[in-house]
C-alpha cells in the first residue's frame, strides 16, 4: 500500500487555526481564572501570579514565556519560534478582550474547571497541528515527542503536577483539587489525539 503523502496547510489557514486555537485558550483560561483556579505550564504559572501579584495576566503570560523562546529558537527555528511567540501574544490579547467583553455571574467551579481545561487541551491542538505552540512546557514537550518519541501530552502531564501543586501557596486547597482533574483532563486530550504521525496536516 503506497503512502500518503501529507497535505500542508495553506497560509491562509495557518493564520486562520493560530487565530481559532488561540482564542479557544484564552476563552478557556478565563473559565479558570473566574474561579480561581489553576492549569499547566506557562499559562499556569502567570494565573498563579496573577491571583499573587497586580499585574495583568496578559502580561504575566508573555513574561513567564520569554526565557522558553531561547530553547525554541536553537532547537525548533525562528520560524517556529516567532510563530509561538505570536500565539502567546495573541492569547493574551485575547484574554484582555474577554475580561472587557465576558463575564460570569454564578459559574459551578467543578464545571469551570473541567470545562476550562477542555478548552484549552482543545486549542492546543489546534495551535500544534499549525506548527507552533504556546512557548514554555510546549516547546519542551513537543521536542521531547519529536526526540525521542515520548508523547507530548504525557510530558506535559508530569511537568504540569509540579505548577498544580504549586496552586497550594495562592489559592484554597479544594481550587487546587479541581484544577488537577482539569489538568488532567487537558493532558488526556493532549495524549489521544496528538502522536507521532498520526495527523498527516502540516
Amino acid at each position: 500500500m503506497n503512502a500518503v503523502e501529507p497535505v500542508p496547510h495553506s497560509t491562509a489557514e495557518n493564520v486562520l487555526g493560530v487565530l481559532t486555537g488561540t482564542f479557544v485558550v484564552s476563552l478557556g483560561l478565563l473559565l479558570l481564572r473566574e474561579v480561581d483556579a489553576v492549569t499547566g505550564g506557562t499559562a499556569g504559572l502567570a494565573l498563579l501570579l496573577s491571583y499573587a501579584v497586580a499585574v495583568p495576566f496578559g502580561l504575566l503570560f508573555v513574561g513567564v514565556n520569554l526565557p522558553f523562546f531561547a530553547l525554541a529558537v536553537a532547537k525548533k527555528g525562528w520560524g517556529f519560534t516567532l510563530r509561538s511567540l505570536a500565539c502567546v501574544v495573541l492569547v493574551s490579547s485575547f484574554s484582555e478582550l474577554h475580561e472587557r467583553m465576558a463575564s460570569f455571574d454564578d459559574l459551578a467551579a467543578p464545571y469551570a474547571a473541567v470545562a476550562g481545561n477542555l478548552l484549552i487541551g482543545i486549542g492546543l491542538l489546534i495551535v500544534f497541528r499549525h506548527g507552533a505552540s504556546l512557548g514554555g512546557f510546549n516547546v519542551v514537550a513537543l521536542l521531547l515527542q519529536e526526540r525521542l518519541g515520548w508523547r507530548a501530552g504525557y510530558v506535559q502531564m508530569v511537568l504540569d503536577v509540579a505548577v498544580v501543586l504549586g496552586g497550594l501557596t495562592v489559592v484554597p486547597v479544594e481550587n487546587v483539587v479541581l484544577s488537577a482533574v482539569g489538568a488532567a483532563v487537558l493532558n488526556l486530550v493532549l495524549a489521544l489525539n496528538h502522536r507521532p504521525g498520526r495527523y498527516l496536516g502540516t
